[in-house]
């Protein structure tokens, strides 16, 4: 089983270097991959082919890019610039998005979510693969007139949904390469999400797919109050009809009580029920919450857990 951190450093006076400083630490601490958040400011992609490029051996995704508002011409580009400035090792995570941040920000109305996954994912992979696109759907147009192809981009580009809904599981077992599930305990991946997108793999006869879990937690023994700020910052989650459900399928009332938060074996107890609900990647998000002596010592013992 691999592991991996989201990296975070919006608060650094600059982004960019202070996400290459932390790369840099996470791989020395055994880390496989860091992984990068898309909203309206920094562009993942390039964020990601930059600490590609600087930290070599790493792996780096996108964990994710809505697709509202993108064009999977654009988002193309941009994932095989990275592929080939990382050669090889950069993951792009798609995601639905939200009706709020869609509307509010885009002023595009939030319609038909799963047909746009659907039509994003299939000209998409036309793209990566081959370099060109021939798609015309009822939401999408992607065409090539002139080639698209990035020279050293070569083996492609995995691509990943931030699925946990049965209809954009099942998208994404007949299309993607794999999931990007967020806030879902063991038990709602091992009953409901594995289990969904699994089948929907094998029955368009495409390979198992990738579960990569993006888990909120931290080693910390200031574990009362590291907690009560986590669900101040997790609070959001719960206003959004997927992940309310999918909280509620892991057997929780609230974002914060699927969040990881403890010692070090009790982190390290929660890593291995993941792994055994099926998760083939754990990536944990949220790990700067307790401050600097804590995440070290989380990543730590992420870096001892990659196996």
């Amino acid at each position: 089983m691999t592991t991996g951190v989201a990296l975070n450093a919006t608060d650094a006076d600059n982004q960019v270097d202070a996400s290459v400083r932390l790369a840099h630490e996470a791989a020395a601490a055994g880390l496989r991959s860091a992984w990068f958040g898309q909203t309206f400011g920094a562009d993942s992609p390039l964020l990601a082919a930059v600490v590609g490029r600087e930290v070599p051996g790493l792996h780096v995704g996108t964990s994710a890019i809505p697709v509202f508002g993108r064009h999977p011409l654009l988002v193309s580009s941009q994932a095989q610039t990275a592929q080939a400035a990382t050669h090889g090792r950069y993951h792009l995570g798609l995601a639905l998005g939200t009706k709020l941040l869609t509307e509010a920000g885009f002023g595009i109305p939030f319609e038909r979510p799963i047909g746009r996954l659907r039509e994003f994912l299939i000209a998409l992979r036309q793209l990566t693969e081959s370099g060109a696109a021939d798609f015309h759907g009822e939401l999408l147009t992607a065409t090539t007139p002139i080639p698209a192809r990035v020279p050293g981009a070569e083996a492609g580009v995995p691509l990943l949904v931030a699925a946990m809904g049965p209809q954009a599981l099942r998208a994404s077992g007949e299309l993607a390469d794999g999931i990007l599930p967020y806030l879902a305990g063991p038990r709602a991946l091992g009953e409901h999400i594995v289990p969904a997108v699994t089948a929907a793999a094998e029955a368009s006869g495409r390979p198992t797919p990738r579960i990569v879990a993006l888990v909120h937690g931290v080693v910390t023994d200031e574990v009362d109050s590291v907690r009560e700020k986590a669900a101040e910052q997790l609070a959001f989650y719960e206003q959004i009809p997927s992940y309310a459900r999918v909280i509620g399928l892991s057997g929780a009332q609230r974002a914060v009580d699927v969040a990881v938060i403890g010692d070090e074996r009790t982190v390290a107890d929660e890593v291995r029920r993941y792994r055994d609900a099926g998760a083939t990647e754990v990536v944990f998000s949220g790990t700067e919450i307790a401050g600097e002596a804590d995440r070290r010592r989380t990543w730590a013992l992420l870096g001892e857990l990659a196996g």
